[in-house]
């Protein structure tokens, strides 16, 4: 059995990026393994202040949501990103969290496999390029780790619009093979 986090890191409900990482949660859920989903709604996560104080302490300065997703991300077997792609790129949530968790870089992580979750109004095949390289750029900073795997739902736009695609039970089967 894996500890598997899930990061879901779109704002709005009922997002197609969200419920990528919901069929991602079962599929791991099915397969045995203990998964929890992390939404970013609501949670308070402010910009990196670049003091690098986190990499004496092992933790950030700042007093927000950060310090205990940070915890749980350090502490899982697989992470799996969940975005969607705004101008070609992760969501600017997700590049905050990512700059944030930067006292990882000096701890003892667990995780190694790391996959990425996404989805677009535009469909072309090279729509989560940048996004796919934003998360490798994190990824080759922790040299046990892997990008695992991705998938793309693009020609979605509207919340919920993915309802009925096929990406869906793609994301299960993600999930399911952790």
């Amino acid at each position: 059995m894996k500890k598997v986090i899930v990061i879901s890191t779109s704002l709005r409900h009922g997002s197609n990026s969200d419920l990528l990482a919901e069929q991602f949660v079962a599929g791991a859920r099915a397969a045995g393994h203990d998964v929890e989903k992390i939404s970013l709604v609501g949670k308070n996560i402010q910009f990196c202040r670049g003091c690098l104080a986190c990499q004496q302490l092992g933790r950030c300065v700042i007093d927000d949501d950060v310090n205990e997703i940070m915890a749980k991300v350090v502490q899982a077997d697989v992470v799996a990103w969940a975005t969607p792609i705004y101008y070609y790129e992760m969501s600017g949530q997700m590049k905050t969290l990512i700059d944030r968790m930067n006292a990882m870089y000096e701890q003892d992580y667990r995780f190694r496999d790391v996959y990425l979750l996404c989805t677009a109004a535009e469909d072309e095949e090279h729509t989560p390029q940048r996004a796919i390289a934003g998360l490798t750029g994190w990824i080759d900073c922790y040299p046990q780790s892997r990008l695992a795997g991705t998938l793309f739902g693009g020609g979605v736009n509207s919340p919920g619009e993915i309802e009925g695609n096929t990406k869906l039970q793609a994301a299960y089967e993600l999930g399911k093979n952790v």
